[in-house]
């Protein structure tokens, strides 16, 4: 008869994080103010503003979106919090930036809301590949996160990890 096998991970006490299940849903959309600037490189105030007032803000309802110009243009910053306040009451979150940098902005606001207290001791893989847009910034926040409380920090996947951290 042959013996049985025995999944030792399952049994380990290896707590494994995947930051992919974090990801929150939402589209992710840029907003570029070059549309809006004359000529593409000077932003005056009075048609800036009437593009703010005329432009369906609800469109945006339930997204996350990253505010930037994409041409080489001086934009001042009282431009950026006025299309913040009126995206505001619409989005999940505003940023200015890149995707790239709204997602590290997403992913800041959920790693500080983790209560890492209950890592306490324990090893602690973060599993590396995912499907989704996760930053690299993610994995350098939930590492510093965990390190006051994991006993090992290690990355990728139980079968096969790269150690990180050990106390």
């Amino acid at each position: 008869m042959a013996e049985e096998i025995i999944n030792r991970v399952a049994n380990s006490k290896l707590i494994t994080i995947n930051l992919e299940d974090y990801y929150p849903k939402g589209a992710r959309v840029q907003f570029d103010i070059k549309d809006w600037l004359f000529q593409e490189l000077v932003l005056k105030e009075k048609d800036f503003r009437q593009y703010v007032k005329n432009h369906d803000w609800s469109q945006y309802q339930n997204q996350y979106v990253a505010i930037h110009c994409s041409v080489d243009a001086i934009i001042p910053d009282w431009a950026f919090m006025l299309l913040t306040v009126n995206l505001e009451p619409f989005v999940e979150k505003c940023h200015i930036g890149t995707l790239e940098d709204l997602e590290t902005a997403i992913y800041q606001d959920i790693i500080t809301n983790i209560d890492a207290t209950i890592y306490q001791d324990k090893p602690v893989i973060i599993k590396g590949c995912s499907n989704k847009p996760v930053p690299i910034n993610a994995y350098v926040m939930i590492t510093n996160k965990l390190k006051p409380y994991a006993k090992n920090i290690m990355y990728g996947e139980a079968c096969s990890f790269v150690p990180l951290y050990k106390r």
